[in-house]
């Protein structure tokens, strides 16, 4: 803005001048150097002493627990602390790392010990011939027995008889 203005005096005072434009062109340089250069820090800001603490008494107290684990229950205590920083705390205060567990079990493993407990429910229509009506009829698949068993059928479902499906079982079905 400076060098704008000098060059709009008089070719007669621009010999007087005082500030060269170089001159200028560097106080704006060292303006701006310093008005967005930080300080040299290097690194995450420093730990709290307390927060190193309770990393110290969760790891202890809770030998199976994790990194992962510690620093999701330090987020919901409203802390945020990498795993890295606790790993590095724990090999600072000597305490062994969790237990590896096993992952080694399959998808497909986990359903076959799961399909005792699981269902699958869902809905299909079937046209009646009777009545030329549309019915919809509410089902339940048990997983690991591969039984059905219809919880009712209706031909205008609505949220209320979905909801009481359960309750209902298999004695109330209309064609």
């Amino acid at each position: 803005m400076f060098a704008a203005l000098i060059r709009q005096l008089p070719r007669v005072l621009r010999g007087h001048r005082l500030v060269t434009p170089g001159t200028v062109l560097r106080w704006h340089r060292r303006l701006v150097a310093k008005r967005w250069t930080y300080p040299n820090r290097s690194g995450h800001p420093p730990l709290d002493d307390a927060i190193a603490v309770l990393i110290e008494r969760m790891a202890s107290e809770n030998q199976t627990s994790g990194y992962q684990r510690i620093q999701g229950e330090l987020r919901k205590l409203g802390h945020r602390v990498g795993a890295s920083t606790i790993r590095r705390i724990r090999t600072l205060r000597r305490i062994p790392p969790a237990p590896s567990r096993s992952t080694d079990t399959t998808w497909r493993q986990f359903l076959r010990a799961q399909a005792s407990t699981m269902l699958a429910g869902g809905f299909f229509h079937v046209d009646c011939a009777a009545t030329l009506k549309r019915i919809y009829v509410f089902f339940v698949l048990e997983v690991g027995g591969r039984y059905v068993h219809v919880l009712g059928s209706t031909s205008q479902p609505t949220g209320a008889w979905t909801c009481r499906c359960p309750k209902l079982g298999s004695r109330h079905a209309t064609c």
